[in-house]
């Protein structure tokens, strides 16, 4: 499973899957979001401003990607 690292309270799904290399641009995020495609803690999700707070998974074309919140 792979991590990403936050700083904030939480990161919103679309830039999540950036920040997970799992996409190259928003637009990629969008349509991969509202066609069901991306489930996040086993759910499908089809809001692209879903926000992911420390310990939610979201899985996108058979990854599975972990987020984790670093303390400044």
């Amino acid at each position: 499973m792979d991590k990403i690292t936050i700083k904030d309270d939480f990161i919103k799904l679309g830039q999540a899957m950036k920040l997970a290399g799992l996409v190259d641009e928003g637009v990629e995020a969008k349509i991969a979001i509202q066609n069901g495609e991306v489930a996040v803690n086993g759910e499908t999700e089809t809001r692209r401003g879903r926000k992911l707070t420390d310990g939610d998974v979201f899985s996108f074309d058979g990854k599975d990607v972990v987020v984790t919140r670093v303390e400044v």
